[in-house]
């Protein structure tokens, strides 16, 4: 058994290294955009503008990691609710029609994030991703149905801590 709140820790010391290696490469893009030597020599010396645009971006990715980081730094670890039904912090296991089993933990944000632990890849999904809105409000033994584009999934809850 999983327990959520070491993985919760996991996740957090995750995102805190990602938020570091964004923070680490927006300085190195700062740097390189106010160099000296990066001065256009004329109208078609673009490096110093092109490595200003990539500083922008590298700080816009820092903030986003740090509003990650912030909001699971806020999640309080719950069990399922009374009803045993899915809510944000829910671990869920999901069985898919191939027999795989997928680990999912419904978080506030960093969705798509897939840690290790335990042994086990569980990946982070949203309330606002198609999958974490279907699973909100679900139960152990509900089959949920989804399409992306062309594709049909069907998926069945087995477990949610």
């Amino acid at each position: 058994m999983i327990n959520k709140a070491l993985l919760l820790d996991h996740i957090i010391t995750a995102l805190e290294s990602l938020y570091q290696d964004a923070f680490d490469a927006a300085m190195r893009a700062y740097d390189t955009a106010t160099n000296d030597e990066n001065e256009a020599e004329n109208k078609y010396d673009t490096l110093g503008l092109e490595a200003s645009y990539l500083a922008q971006g590298q700080s816009k990715r820092v903030i986003e990691c740090e509003a990650d980081l912030n909001a699971f730094k806020k999640l309080k670890i719950n069990e399922p609710d009374a009803n045993g039904t899915i809510i944000s912090g829910s671990l869920i296991y999901l069985l898919e029609e191939n027999n795989n089993i997928l680990i999912l933990f419904l978080g506030p944000a960093a969705g798509g994030l897939t840690v290790k632990f335990a042994h086990t890849s569980i990946t982070i999904i949203t309330p606002s991703a198609p999958l974490g809105r279907a699973l909100l409000g679900r139960s152990v033994d509900d089959e949920i149905e989804l399409k992306l584009g062309n594709i049909q999934k069907l998926y069945s809850v087995t477990n949610i801590l």
